[in-house]
């Protein structure tokens, strides 16, 4: 009997640990195990700007590889780099380019060195409702509404009666700091010595900026392209007063003409090997690159 117990004993322990190394990150392949299913999961965080098309790529990969699940989350392309940094996620998203400092605390916390897919790319909309009767506007005028000590407040500042705002005051709608996207605009428009002017309506996604600018006639703010309703006007965009003036969309984003696009980034830590890159080399793929476009992004097959 009690060599009976002990057996029973050895061979629950036994399974015990079978369970417990099966749920645990596999450190040396760069993937984590354990939903259940048998799947190998891959953890993908970071850009709210990307985190529509993160979701789709992860939804019909699920479908092309009976051995994947990828688990994605947004966040903002700081928490994403946050997570690569600990090394807590095996691709993080960005619509920025990581920092020289992120790079280097990444390598120095988790051994390895970030590695770049430039895996799209991506106009940032100027978005007003769709009744405003602005229809462009110059990369200085967007420097003025959104700078620190901006001269332009009231929409009659730009020549325009936006009658569906009755105070003219301009609300500047904007994300947060932690978002790519913010990063991108702030720079574009003010360069790296500039900040934004305080008092603007800060929001944690890019759908969220899109539907509270289509509620609100007297609302301005950027988000991607992708994310247009019928409730909101995209506006043309100069670099310059002298400048054409360009709309975000596809054909300008390839033709380079449209001045506020950006390359989607994904990181990996370290060069990406076995399901993370089978992964990233899908995305790469037409296959992967057609869900770019589906989703109102430009793929990098059209350049």
């Amino acid at each position: 009997m009690k060599y009976r117990r002990l057996i029973i004993y050895v061979v629950l322990s036994i399974l015990v640990l079978s369970i417990y190394g099966f749920v645990i990150r596999d450190s040396s392949s760069g993937k984590h195990t354990g939903n259940g299913s048998g799947q190998s999961i891959i953890k993908n965080k970071g850009s709210d700007t990307m985190v529509n098309l993160a979701q789709a790529w992860a939804e019909i990969y699920s479908g092309v590889s009976d051995t994947v699940s990828v688990e994605v989350s947004g966040g903002g392309s700081g928490t994403g780099v946050a997570a690569l940094i600990n090394g807590t996620v095996d691709i993080a998203n960005c619509s920025r380019q990581i920092k020289p400092k992120e790079k280097e605390e990444a390598t120095k916390n988790t051994g390895k060195e970030p590695i770049e897919f430039i895996v799209g790319y991506d106009a940032l909309a100027v978005y007003v409702h769709k009744d405003n009767p602005l229809n462009k506007i110059t990369i200085p005028q967007l420097a003025d509404i959104y700078g620190e000590e901006g001269t332009i407040t009231r929409w009659d500042n730009l020549g325009i009666a936006n009658s569906g705002c009755r105070s003219d005051k301009i609300i500047r709608i904007s994300r947060q700091s932690n978002s790519g996207t913010y990063f991108y605009f702030r720079e574009a428009l003010l360069g790296k010595d500039r900040d934004f002017e305080l008092g603007s309506l800060d929001l944690h996604g890019s759908k969220d900026v899109v539907e509270v600018i289509g509620r609100t006639h007297c609302a301005i703010g950027y988000s991607g392209m992708g994310y247009a309703t019928d409730h909101v006007k995209m506006l043309e965009v100069a670099t310059t007063y002298d400048q054409p003036y360009y709309a975000p969309n596809l054909e300008n984003v390839i033709a380079k003409t449209y001045p506020i696009a950006r390359p989607l980034y994904m990181y990996s830590l370290g060069e990406p090997t076995g399901e993370a890159k089978a992964y990233l080399d899908w995305i790469l793929s037409d296959e992967g690159q057609k869900i770019v476009e589906k989703l109102g992004f430009v793929p990098l097959t059209s350049n």
